[in-house]
């Protein structure tokens, strides 16, 4: 019983976690439409059937805070919808604050802690709902009393507003399908909107046979005639449009005593039984979607399963060709097809779980819209979000541990990047600043790029910090170069804000988002040009679930490197070496390529050069940056699942962790964007093992 309850519970937050996002967003297309002046009823109809619906769900599962939150913020955006209360900067302002409150008790419902206090934002709610509006129209129409009488409140005030606005009423008159009647009501529908809005529909009462149904459509629009019956098409379309009448304000055939149920799309009354309605009925009940909630600790569970099959396919593989050797060739054969086979359905078995765990990035990406309007009003300064790319998929997993780091980003671009208002109009820029969010696939790796329009980095300043705070010695400051000094923003203690902020300042926050953008094994780099702008590039790989890997042996020790950060492998020429800088490069393809040997980075002993036929050179990148890894032997490719190296070596920089291969032999797999990192950086990694040898 426990566990079922267990089940419902984890629906529940799921659920309603998809709510709040969904309210999330219609809430910011509010805002937008605010900002521009225009109107569009459905978005705040959106969001009321969002808050409603979590309403009901919280109550069932008896979430108490959730529900009262959810209560009040219906009671808004009802007084919204019904004209009551005016669409202000202040009234989204609100509504997005109980979004964040409602994440956070979530987050309180999951964990069984205390709520926060409700009692401040419940008090603001009550002071909005508090400012009525009650305009009248003061021109009316000549209605048809069965038409009246079956306006709900809010018809009656989407009625009203679209009469203020000076748009003219049409009785639209079209039949339809009794069978394909909601698929063709809702097109009809889609081919209106451009033309204006449909306040409400309802049976004639008449019916050309059986198999169809009339439906009256008060639409309100600005067109004729003519234009309303082309936008619908078909013969069976008649448009008339609804005589007006001048009268005072005092008196509107609008008001009634009572309002019945909203109209929905089984509100029209059958005139007739159909011979089908059954078969109807039972299509009635069958399911709408064909998706299903999965935690994402049992696809884990799966995926380390497919990754120890991963891991017998090789050892079959290896059993086959060993099977060749021995003189068995048509066992061999046999066995090599029951391999291929095992490979094509372990791939394919692969990738449907890899797919599965595949999200949008628009999951993170609406939350940082409502971060820089916030911030962006916290600070004072007009900023725009642009995000491209949103729909760009990448692990579920790697998506929550994102949130952080980008909002971080964010956050600095805002406060440190974009200037004030008074000093951009002096140096010519739009009043309005612009940060950029752009996202796309390139390879195995998902690249995220926010861009701002602001100051750019002072790089004089950065330095004076940088020796301030002892990172780097005043005798060297002169020598660095620009990459180096654009690097030093991610020093602990680093900052390029003069002053403290609530938001920054302290020099606490891009060391730390670096470090872990690189326990998601990505890299992240940085550009900023004086009073342009700054532009921060994140690479990620799509997935860290089950990876193909590289088997290297270096020193008698083999290691593997993932494949989505291996460009190329070739046999190391010596004569192509030379010594730039303190630092080994190789000539490949008339570019300097850095060089690493593995051995001295590990502090491996290295094999006698008698034992030596010859040595590779693996390139690794990430990015914008490459390094050629010196190694003995080229092993193979190996589809690998990652395991962690436990507490007492977690911390140890240079390893993703271990894997188990075929042969059921251990190896270590390197971070190539820690190493890369490292090596680039001048420390020749001995950071990277200090640790481990310790």
């Amino acid at each position: 019983m426990a566990e079922g309850t267990d089940k419902a519970r984890e629906e529940f937050l799921s659920e309603a976690q998809e709510l709040i996002e969904g309210l999330s967003r219609s809430l910011l297309g509010l805002d937008e439409l605010q900002n521009s002046g225009a109107e569009d009823p459905s978005l705040i109809n959106e969001a009321f059937r969002y808050v409603h619906t979590l309403k009901g769900l919280s109550g069932i599962f008896s979430a108490k805070a959730i529900g009262t939150l959810a209560h009040r913020v219906e009671d808004a955006l009802d007084a919204l919808r019904l004209g009551r209360l005016p669409l202000s900067a202040e009234f989204i302002d609100v509504l997005l604050r109980t979004v964040e409150l409602f994440w956070q008790l979530l987050s309180h419902e999951k964990d069984g802690d205390e709520p926060p206090d409700l009692q401040p934002i419940l008090a603001r709610i009550r002071r909005l709902t508090s400012e009525t509006s009650s305009q009248q129209s003061r021109e009316e129409f000549e209605f048809e009393p069965a038409l009246l009488a079956v306006l709900t409140e809010y018809e009656e005030h989407r009625l009203r507003t679209c009469v203020e606005r000076g748009l003219d009423l049409f009785k639209v008159r079209v039949r339809f399908g009794l069978a394909t009647l909601d698929k063709e009501l809702d097109e009809v529908k889609l081919r209106l909107a451009p033309l204006g809005e449909v306040i409400t529909y309802l049976p004639t009462g008449e019916a050309a046979s059986l198999d169809a149904i009339e439906l009256d459509l008060l639409l309100a629009s600005g067109s004729d005639n003519n234009a309303i019956t082309q936008a619908i098409g078909g013969t069976n379309v008649t448009v008339e449009q609804v005589p007006r009448r001048a009268v005072g304000p005092a008196s509107s055939p609008l008001s009634k005593p009572q309002s019945l149920e909203p109209l929905t799309s089984n509100r029209t009354a059958m005139p007739t039984q159909h011979p089908d309605s059954e078969i109807a009925q039972a299509a009635a009940i069958r399911s709408v979607s064909q998706t299903v909630r999965v935690d994402i600790r049992k696809l884990d569970v799966l995926m380390n399963s497919v990754g120890e099959l991963a891991i017998l396919r090789g050892a079959l593989a290896r059993m086959t060709e060993r099977l060749r050797t021995d003189g068995q060739r048509q066992l061999a054969s046999e066995l090599h097809r029951i391999y291929r086979s095992f490979d094509r359905r372990l791939s394919e078995l692969q990738g449907g779980i890899l797919e599965v765990r595949m999200v949008p990035l628009s999951q993170v990406f609406d939350r940082l819209t409502r971060v820089v309007r916030q911030i962006s009003r916290d600070v004072d300064k007009s900023v725009r979000l642009v995000v491209t790319g949103s729909d760009t998929e990448i692990d579920k997993l790697i998506v929550e541990e994102l949130s952080d780091p980008l909002m971080h980003i964010v956050r600095n671009a805002i406060d440190h990047g974009i200037e004030p208002r008074e000093r951009r109009l002096e140096i010519g820029k739009p009043e309005i600043g612009i940060v950029a969010l752009n996202a796309f696939q390139k390879g195995n790796h998902v690249v995220l790029e926010v861009e701002d329009d602001g100051g750019g980095i002072d790089e004089k300043f950065l330095i004076e910090r940088a020796v301030a705070s002892g990172h780097v010695a005043a005798s060297e400051a002169s020598v660095l170069s620009r990459d180096e000094i654009m690097n030093l923003i991610f020093l602990p203690g680093v900052t390029t804000r003069q002053e403290v902020s609530d938001y920054s300042g302290r020099g606490v926050g891009m060391d730390v988002v670096k470090t872990n953008i690189a326990k998601l094994g990505g890299v992240i780099d940085l550009h900023s040009e004086r009073n342009i702008g700054t532009k921060i590039t994140v690479t990620l790989p799509i997935t860290l679930a089950i990876v193909s890997a590289l088997l290297v042996r270096c020193a008698g020790n083999t290691f593997a490197l993932p494949l989505n950060s291996v460009s190329e492998a070739f046999s190391l020429d010596p004569g192509r070496i030379k010594w730039i800088d303190s630092r080994e490069v190789y000539t490949l393809r008339g570019a300097s390529l850095p060089l690493c040997r593995l051995d001295q980075l590990l502090e491996l002993t290295p094999l006698p050069a008698s034992n030596r036929k010859r040595r590779f050179v693996v390139v690794a990148g990430l990015g914008s940056r490459r390094l050629g890894l010196v190694t003995d032997e080229l092993l193979g490719q190996e589809d690998i699942v990652i395991k962690s190296l436990g507490k007492s070596l977690k911390q140890v920089r240079g390893f993703a962790g271990a894997t188990e291969l075929g042969d059921q032999r251990v190896a270590l797999v390197l971070d190539v964007a820690a190493i890369i990192e490292e090596v680039l950086r001048g420390s020749e990694g001995r950071e990277l093992v200090g640790s481990l040898h310790e």
